[in-house]
């Protein structure tokens, strides 16, 4: 099967986000206008470089998250979990500007030290960036959709000591979640090594 603009019928959804999976969750904290926090997960999230650590997430329309980290110019990171899942989607509710999605979920108010949008305090792992740029994307043709790039450098990592295992973040003890196609997600919890050839 292939297919172009037309889907096929027997796909009776789009199967996109099912195969470029598994995406890990962009769990964006904020603050609006107001100095009232926000929290939003966004399934089209990547690092984007290492030196320095850069992280992108790409927001369908202009969702409270990047009108935040646009307007503020920062925003937090913070890892979406298996023990978190229920509050994760919680936050992942169409709720209006100035609803405390912290709140709401049941999670606390982690302080940061260098921006001053709040990360998750339970999330293993958490990152605080400046925003480098929120832009809208264009397709083929030209057209400017409604779709947006926010671009962000950490300036800060934080790390809860009971994750730190052999001078390394224990990713499978941290079982971080992953977005799929649909409604499903993944969790990984299982970890294997694979050396490179010039290793």
């Amino acid at each position: 099967m292939h297919y172009g603009s037309d889907r096929p019928e027997i796909l009776k959804h789009d199967p996109f986000k099912a195969i470029v999976a598994p995406r890990p969750i962009g769990w964006i904290g904020t603050l609006n206008a107001d100095g009232v926090p926000n929290l939003g997960p966004y399934s089209f999230f990547m690092p984007l470089g290492s030196a320095p650590h850069m992280i992108a997430f790409t927001s369908e329309g202009m969702k409270h998250s990047p009108a935040n980290a646009k307007a503020q110019g920062e925003f937090t990171f913070s890892l979406a979990t298996d023990a978190l899942k229920h509050a994760m989607n919680v936050s992942s509710g169409s709720h209006p500007d100035g609803a405390n999605e912290f709140e709401l979920a049941g999670l606390t108010l982690g302080v940061s030290q260098v921006v001053g949008a709040p990360f998750v305090a339970e999330s293993p792992a958490a990152l605080e960036c400046r925003t480098i740029s929120v832009q809208p994307l264009v397709d083929i043709e030209g057209n400017t959709i409604d779709r947006y790039l926010v671009i962000g450098q950490v300036v800060q990592t934080h790390i809860r000591d009971e994750y730190i295992r052999d001078g390394r973040f224990d990713t499978a003890a941290a079982a971080p979640l992953a977005r799929l196609g649909y409604r499903d997600y993944a969790t990984a919890d299982t970890l294997w090594e694979l050396t490179r050839p010039d290793d």
